[in-house]
C-alpha cells in the first residue's frame, strides 16, 4: 500500500475510497493535488474541522500539494448535509471577512515556505459568480438525474423528516461537483477529501469528471469524530473549542486537550498530533495523565506555539496548587463603576465572560462551583472587596478546570 494511505488509515482518518488500488497506485507514481473544502459560516473554524486540517498536514508531510478551498460561492447557498434547517445565508462583506480570518488559521498549521507542498488557497466564487444558468443548465445539469439527487441521505433525511429543503440548497450537491471539476481543469486537482457526510457530494464529483472529460480522479472521506461520551467533536458545555486565537485562549485550548476521557487519548494522539504512530504505540501504557498532558503540549503547540504550551502546562499546574498570582493563567481587567471598590459575585463572572447568564451563575453557585481565591461561594449576594485582592488581582474559579486571574481597578 502507498506510504500516504498507509499512515491515512494507520492513523485512524480512513472511512471510504474511490477506486483505492487505482489511487494508491496513482500516489506511487508521482506527487499530486488534492483539495479539501471548508464552507465560510462562522469567522472561526473549531476543532471539529480539525480532522480535515491534520488531513492537509499529512499530504505536506507525504510531498503532495493541498489546495484549501474556501467556499466564497457555495456559503452563499449553504450546504444541506447533517443540517435539519437552512443554514442562516451570510451576506458578501461577512462572507468575505470568515474568508480572510479561515486562511490566516490554516497557515498557522501549514507548510507555507516549501514551494513544492505550500497549500494553494481559491475561492470557488471566482467561478460559481459568473455562471450563465442555461449554459450550465446544458453543460452540467444533464449528468445529474432527480433520482440520484434524491437518493443522498443530505436530501433524503429532509424529505423523511417533512423538513423544509428549499430548491437553492437541493443545488448545492451540483455545485460542489463542479468545484472539483474546476479544480481538476485549472489546479490538476485529482483527489479530493471529505467528511463521511461529503461521501454522495464527492462522487457526484468524481463521476462529473469523468463524463465530462473522460480522467480518472479520485474520493476519500474520513470518519465522523465523536467523543467516547457520544458527544460530537468541537462542542463542550463551554461552546465551541475555537481555532481562532481571538476566540479561545491557548490556556483554554490546552484544557480542552488536557481534559480529553481517558478512552479517547490514544486515538486523539494518533489523529491529532504529528507524533510518530510507532511511537504513540510504545508508550500507550505510560501514566494516562502523562498522556494527556502530552496530547495537549502536542496540540497546543501546533496552533499557538511551544511556548504557550508550556506556559499553559504550568499555568495549569499553579492553579491547581493555589497559587493565586500565577503570570500563566488567563487575566483579565475589570474597571469597576464602584467608587467603594466593591463588585457581586453575579456581575463578577458575567463581566469575567466565563458565565453569560445571571440565572446560570446562580445555579453554580448553589452547586458550590464557584471559588473566589480558592473559597467556595455560597451566598449569591456576596461582595467582592480590596480585602480580598492580592496586589490588585484575585483569582476566579468555575469548577475544577476554568481560572481567570482577575485584575481589579
Amino acid at each position: 500500500m502507498n506510504k500516504f494511505l498507509k499512515e491515512f488509515k494507520d492513523r485512524g482518518f480512513f472511512y471510504q475510497c474511490t477506486s483505492e488500488n487505482d489511487l494508491s497506485t496513482l500516489l506511487d507514481k508521482k506527487k499530486i493535488n488534492a483539495y479539501i473544502g471548508f464552507d465560510c459560516t462562522a469567522e472561526s473554524l473549531h476543532v471539529g474541522s480539525l480532522l480535515q486540517i491534520m488531513c492537509l498536514r499529512l499530504l505536506q508531510k507525504h510531498g503532495h500539494r493541498p489546495i484549501v478551498l474556501l467556499g466564497g460561492g457555495t456559503t452563499r447557498i449553504g450546504d444541506p448535509s447533517g443540517k435539519d434547517k437552512t443554514r442562516k445565508i451570510l451576506n458578501e462583506k461577512e462572507i468575505d471577512k470568515n474568508i480572510k480570518n479561515i486562511e490566516k488559521i490554516l497557515k498557522n498549521f501549514l507548510n507555507t515556505k516549501n514551494a513544492k507542498v505550500k497549500p494553494i488557497f481559491v475561492n470557488n466564487y471566482s467561478w460559481l459568480k459568473g455562471l450563465n444558468y442555461i449554459s450550465f443548465l446544458r453543460d452540467v445539469g444533464k449528468h445529474f438525474t432527480i433520482n440520484k439527487m434524491l437518493s443522498f441521505d443530505s436530501v433524503k433525511t429532509r424529505l423523511e423528516r417533512e423538513q423544509s429543503l428549499s430548491y437553492m440548497e437541493f443545488n448545492y450537491m451540483i455545485l460542489q461537483a463542479y468545484d472539483f471539476l474546476e479544480l481538476n481543469k485549472k489546479k490538476s486537482c485529482v483527489l479530493q477529501i471529505g467528511g463521511s457526510d461529503q461521501w454522495g457530494n464527492i462522487v457526484n464529483g468524481v463521476e462529473l469528471i469523468k463524463r465530462f472529460s473522460n480522467k480518472q480522479v479520485f474520493g476519500l472521506t474520513t470518519p465522523l469524530i465523536t467523543l467516547a461520551s457520544g458527544a460530537k467533536m468541537g462542542k463542550t458545555e463551554d461552546g465551541a473549542i475555537w481555532l481562532d486565537k481571538k476566540n479561545l485562549s491557548s490556556y483554554d485550548y490546552w484544557q480542552f486537550w488536557r481534559n480529553t476521557d481517558d478512552r479517547d487519548v490514544i486515538k486523539f494522539l494518533k489523529i491529532f498530533t504529528d507524533l510518530d504512530v510507532d511511537e504513540i504505540e510504545k508508550i500507550k501504557e505510560q501514566n494516562i495523565n502523562k498522556l494527556k498532558i502530552l496530547l495537549a503540549n502536542k496540540t497546543t503547540s501546533m496552533l499557538h506555539g511551544e511556548k504557550n504550551a508550556k506556559n499553559s502546562e504550568q499555568a495549569a499546574k499553579e492553579a491547581f496548587s493555589g497559587n493565586l498570582l500565577s503570570s500563566n493563567l488567563p487575566s483579565l481587567k475589570i474597571k469597576l463603576k464602584d467608587s467603594d471598590g466593591k463588585i457581586n459575585i453575579i456581575e463578577l463572572v458575567i463581566l469575567s465572560k466565563l458565565e453569560n447568564s445571571k440565572s446560570e451563575v446562580r445555579r453554580l453557585i448553589k452547586g458550590n462551583a464557584i471559588k473566589i481565591n480558592d473559597q467556595t461561594i455560597t451566598d449569591e449576594k456576596f461582595i467582592i472587596n480590596k480585602q480580598l485582592l492580592n496586589k490588585n488581582h484575585l483569582k476566579l474559579s468555575i469548577g475544577k478546570k476554568r481560572h481567570l486571574k482577575i485584575e481589579l481597578n
